[in-house]
């Protein structure tokens, strides 16, 4: 059976190969969260509201799409099972039923917050064993501080 060689040191694909899970797993319990809160979420702002969560969710499957297929390609593997996400969770969980569009805000505003700072450490951690990867994390950042921003000012 043939591998993926990566252009890697061990000990750099292995920081890169950690930086890329965790945020897969983040990007993914987003994805999942975000449709949790946008098939439940009530209240005045429901539509605008119910929008947004699609396009955050939207948002968190392109970018674990792109985290899990630079994992591979640097001879990583990817782990996207329902166990390990649910194994390696990191994120609240939203209540269950019907949720106020108040709380949807508050909660998706504190999740993404908490995804932000983990990715902001990946950033850190991958500037020297691999700036690619840098360069991906940094855009998925900053798409999801935009997406922060714009849920936080609804508060």
């Amino acid at each position: 059976m043939s591998t993926i060689t990566s252009p890697l040191t061990p000990e750099n694909k292995k920081v890169i190969g950690e930086t890329l899970q965790g945020s897969l797993v983040d990007l993914l319990n987003l994805s999942l969260v975000g449709k949790q809160a946008h098939w439940n979420v009530i209240g005045h702002n429901f539509r605008s509201l119910h929008l947004q969560l699609d396009e955050i969710v939207a948002a968190a499957r392109e970018h674990a799409d792109t985290v899990a297929e630079r994992a591979v390609a640097l001879g990583c593997n990817p782990d996207g099972r329902p166990s390990t996400l649910a194994n390696t969770n990191e994120l609240p969980q939203l209540e269950a039923g019907y949720i106020n569009d108040g709380k949807v805000v508050a909660a998706m505003t504190d999740i993404l917050g908490s995804i932000i700072r983990r990715m902001r450490e990946r950033v850190a951690a991958t500037e020297k064993p691999d700036p690619v990867t840098q360069d991906i994390l940094i855009e998925i950042t900053q798409d999801l501080e935009k997406h922060h921003w714009m849920l936080e000012a609804q508060r």
